[in-house]
């Protein structure tokens, strides 16, 4: 599984980015003018075995961006928010998959102090490469929206979000599958 994985990521990635390119430069030029920084952000992500890599994301927030549950609203733009709300500003990820550091589908990778922090069963997350999409980012798409409504973000976070991913995230590498993968995909689009 893991090497017919491994080809299809890399196939469509760089069918994608050949296709995608363009508009690629596109939004990064526009969010460079909205944000006044470049328009290419990068952080450090927690990948497959522990590893630190770059994440390629479209700028969306003026000053500096956080990617984090911390985030203020008041610092997206409004160009930012749309390619938020769409997930356009993801698109960059796609040199993160022919890289080979992130698939299609996977568990989200995520900033320093969570993945990294796993214990016990729960580290047989980071057996598998992070990806775009997968369960536990279709289960919360809306995140940012879930927790703009609650008093303490962070404990939610940390204590119903977090907790609720890991299993989420353990039950997708324990049923490991291509048909599980094209039906995340899909879902994804759809």
């Amino acid at each position: 599984m893991s090497l017919f994985k491994n080809i299809f990521d890399y196939i469509l990635a760089l069918i994608l980015l050949i296709l995608l390119v363009g508009l690629i430069i596109s939004m990064i030029l526009i969010s460079s003018l909205d944000t006044k920084e470049f328009g290419l952000f990068t952080q450090d992500r927690v990948g497959k075995n522990g590893q630190i890599f770059k994440i390629y994301k479209i700028r969306t927030m003026k000053g500096i961006q956080k990617d984090t549950i911390t985030t203020s609203e008041h610092r997206i733009t409004k160009i930012g928010q749309i390619l938020r709300d769409y997930k356009l500003d993801e698109l960059p990820q796609l040199i993160n998959i022919l890289k080979g550091e992130m698939s299609f589908v996977g568990p989200r990778p995520d900033v320093k102090g969570y993945a990294d922090a796993l214990k016990g069963e729960d580290r047989i997350i980071l057996t598998v490469k992070p990806g775009i999409t997968g369960p536990a980012q279709l289960k919360y798409r809306n995140e940012e929206e879930i927790l703009s409504k609650v008093d303490d973000p962070i404990w939610y976070n940390d204590h119903v979000l977090w907790p609720d991913k890991v299993e989420i995230n353990k039950d997708y590498v324990r049923n490991l599958s291509f048909k599980n993968d094209i039906k995340y995909i899909i879902q994804t689009i759809l």
